[in-house]
């Protein structure tokens, strides 16, 4: 008589299944269209978004409306000081990251001059020339308030593992060196997320191969929360389009 296998999938292997599955939906996956003002979606963020849940995303420091700063117990900095007491909205995948694969950002562009007739390129070239680049700075997805000295120091760096680096922030365990940076625990999963949202979303925007692998990891050991539920509905609503990395997880935790 033929028998039945019967395969069984940890959580670990499960949710890393769906993120594959959901990473595969290249054609699914539809970009930021409805806003490209940085400006705006930073308001919408912080009066449609996070009204009910003012905490940054590497600290969870707390924040008013007034965007004022109340730091966890045993957070210091000793840069960006001024930076430390208000939140700034932080995008998660540098802007640098995916400005550079815009000509404006790299080459400037010629109606790229200022008063003076001396011709800019950079950001600040893209974000005046090239609707696509407004679209993807102004992405909701890639936004989280941070405290601003963190941002600050955080800079365009990306994220890693630095072994044996003590924190630069006190209780806050985020830490930064050689132009690298590593989250902590708390964070890793949203950030992981976010990574692959962007490159799933826009085609232009890719991780190596070795980002890749260590964003699948985080998101697997840091699994979606409520609140990341949350946020990307109400993102989603006011966006008009979807993660779908965030939501093929969070449909899962229903289920269960």
């Amino acid at each position: 008589m033929a028998t039945t296998k019967v395969f069984l999938f940890s959580p670990f292997r499960l949710t890393l299944l769906i993120l594959l599955l959901a990473f595969s939906s290249f054609s699914s996956a539809v970009s930021n269209v409805s806003n490209d003002s940085f400006s705006k979606a930073k308001k919408m963020l912080e009066k449609e978004v996070y009204f009910d849940h003012r905490e940054t995303i590497y600290c969870a420091a707390s924040f008013d409306s007034k965007k004022r700063i109340t730091a966890p117990a045993g957070f210091y900095t000793n840069k960006y000081e001024k930076r430390a007491k208000k939140v700034e909205w932080e995008h998660v995948v540098p802007a640098e990251n995916f400005g550079r694969t815009f000509v404006e950002w790299r080459e400037g562009n010629t109606s790229c001059v200022n008063s003076k007739g001396k011709t800019f390129k950079g950001r600040r070239c893209a974000e005046k020339i090239n609707t696509e680049y407004r679209h993807m700075q102004a992405d909701m997805f890639n936004l989280y308030p941070a405290i601003g000295a963190v941002n600050a120091l955080r800079s365009n760096y990306n994220f890693t593992m630095l072994s044996g680096k003590q924190s630069d922030f006190g209780s806050c365990k985020m830490k930064i060196e050689n132009r690298k940076a590593e989250p902590p625990e708390i964070a890793r999963g949203q950030i992981a997320r976010t990574y692959l949202y962007m490159e799933q979303t826009y085609p232009r925007y890719k991780m190596s191969n070795s980002q890749r692998k260590l964003m699948i990891a985080w998101s697997t050991q840091h699994p979606v929360s409520a609140w990341e539920c949350t946020r990307a509905r109400r993102i989603g609503e006011l966006q008009k389009n979807r993660n779908l990395v965030v939501e093929e997880l969070c449909a899962q935790i229903k289920q269960d």
